[in-house]
């Protein structure tokens, strides 16, 4: 218990110093509905944000909701998400999913992870960010910078997403989880870089595990 205090303590602080270095906390994928939402996450898989909102400018574009992407050509979304990586695979995903949410939810996006993740290649990342973004709910977006970050200051121990995630969920606020976890996106790509951190000008350096133990 005592410990378990501790690391909510320094989630808090964590929280609370990302706040103020970071006060936009912003999905970097560009989206104007739900569903779109969904699939440039799904298109953000080992690909960078910056392109996938390149490439989905002219798919969304040509595919304007739920409905036109079930009755698209599959061929035709395989050369407009090509430059994303991994298109034949994205590409069946992204028709099947909005298939079945023609077909089970009235082309709406389901508002819980357990529904999301039925969907085809949609993971807990995934349905945390929709859940998160679109309906407002507590989630923790378990990515790349998320695990890393948490690990190094030692708020959680685990690489495995599922068991960073539960950690997670374990000692941040709910009401801030969602937030927290955009500005570590922002704070891995400006400050704590995977090659090359600069630990010197973390507003975190003063409680992260990883740093002290350096000094």
């Amino acid at each position: 218990m005592k410990r378990q205090n501790k690391l909510i303590d320094k989630a808090n602080m964590a929280v609370q110093a990302l706040e103020r270095e970071y006060p936009d906390a912003i999905c970097s994928l560009d989206y104007l509905a739900p569903h779109e939402l969904l699939i440039s996450t799904r298109l953000a898989a080992q690909c960078t944000d910056a392109r996938v909102n390149i490439v989905t400018k002219d798919l969304y574009a040509k595919y304007r909701s739920v409905s036109d992407f079930a009755n698209a050509d599959v061929e035709d979304v395989k050369e407009i998400v090509k430059p994303c990586g991994f298109f034949n695979t994205k590409a069946n995903d992204i028709v099947n999913m909005c298939r079945i949410l023609m077909e089970e939810y009235d082309g709406k996006v389901p508002d819980t992870i357990e529904e999301l993740t039925k969907l085809p290649g949609v993971g807990r990342k995934t349905a945390n960010l929709v859940v998160g973004d679109i309906y407002g709910k507590p989630a923790v977006v378990c990515d790349t910078h998320c695990i890393r970050i948490t690990n190094l200051l030692g708020l959680t121990t685990s690489k495995n997403p599922a068991v960073c995630e539960k950690e997670l969920r374990d000692i941040l606020p709910p009401e801030k989880s969602n937030d927290f976890c955009h500005r570590l996106v922002l704070h891995g790509r400006a400050v704590c870089k995977a090659r090359r951190p600069e630990c010197d000008k973390c507003c975190m350096k003063e409680f992260c595990d990883s740093f002290n133990k350096k000094k």
